[in-house]
């Protein structure tokens, strides 16, 4: 499944890798209320929540990103071969997610930059493929953008265990020995009008991407958010924040930013067609899915 839109002249397309139930309300959110369904209102929650097995639908998708002079991509799913036992739903996966890539027009080789939001297992997987044995960079002649936190929090020796076992060491070491990885410490900016912002919480060093063309912004949210019912239950953290202070300041940073600026939200893990709008209802803010 794919998607298209564009902010301003630069073309964004999903490429998805998988899409069906995720984790149970309850488990997601610690805070979960089943009165937030109502709040969010059906229009919001169509095709997010799964009737038979009453879990939260996810999708996991990576975001093609075509400028004038380069191809993006923003995060790379779950990867194929990774060894994931503490996550099943990626867990030793073989997916066509590289044919779907080539279905939207896009060659390994072709790609300029991969840029994480973040380092989990969902978000960086095909940063690296398995051939003959070996991980290698799936994208050989892209730069890979990093923040400096991000890499600081993975690749310390106390980092293994967790469901993010064995992560930085398949998808992550052989880009650095390759010399593909660029770390950026703090905001800055990458290429053709696209730049970090840091919005730690979810992970120390999680960033949103900012994608900027004349007057219009997109905003890339990574795990700011996993649902839309977070849209009206901003104070809600998945029970996978390593910070829940931080991660409710960043997304309600995102959130304010999008209704601010009329921004389009490419979202990691929302259903339907993962992107949309954010409006302010008072002091709350609601969610408008794109087509």
């Amino acid at each position: 499944m794919r998607s298209e839109y564009r902010v301003g002249a630069i073309t964004v397309t999903r490429v998805t890798e998988q899409c069906g139930p995720g984790f149970l309300p309850d488990f997601l959110y610690p805070d979960w209320d089943p009165a937030a369904l109502h709040d969010a209102g059906p229009a919001m929650l169509a095709d997010s929540l799964d009737p038979v097995s009453g879990k939260l639908i996810s999708s996991i998708h990576t975001w093609v990103v075509r400028t004038p002079h380069h191809t993006i991509l923003i995060d790379t799913c779950a990867g194929n071969h990774k060894h994931r036992p503490a996550l099943p739903r990626l867990h030793q996966l073989d997916l066509p997610f590289l044919d779907r890539l080539a279905e939207a027009g896009v060659r390994p080789e072709a790609v300029d930059f991969v840029l994480c939001t973040h380092l989990h297992a969902d978000h960086c997987g095909w940063n690296t493929r398995l051939i003959d044995g070996r991980w290698v960079p799936t994208f050989p002649n892209a730069k890979y953008v990093f923040s400096r936190a991000e890499y600081d929090r993975w690749s310390a020796p106390d980092s293994g265990g967790g469901h993010n076992d064995g992560v930085f060491k398949d998808s992550v070491l052989p880009v650095i020995a390759r010399n593909q990885a660029q770390v950026i410490d703090g905001a800055g900016a990458i290429v053709d009008g696209l730049a970090f912002h840091p919005t730690p919480g979810h992970s120390p060093g999680h960033v949103a991407v900012m994608l900027v063309d004349k007057d219009h912004l997109g905003l890339f949210s990574g795990d700011v958010m996993h649902q839309p019912v977070q849209v009206v239950r901003p104070e809600w953290n998945s029970r996978f924040c390593e910070d829940p202070l931080a991660a409710r300041v960043s997304r309600r940073w995102l959130l304010e930013q999008a209704a601010e600026h009329d921004a389009t939200v490419f979202t990691a893990h929302f259903a339907q067609s993962s992107a949309g709008f954010v409006a302010r209802c008072g002091d709350s803010f609601s969610w408008r899915f794109s087509n």
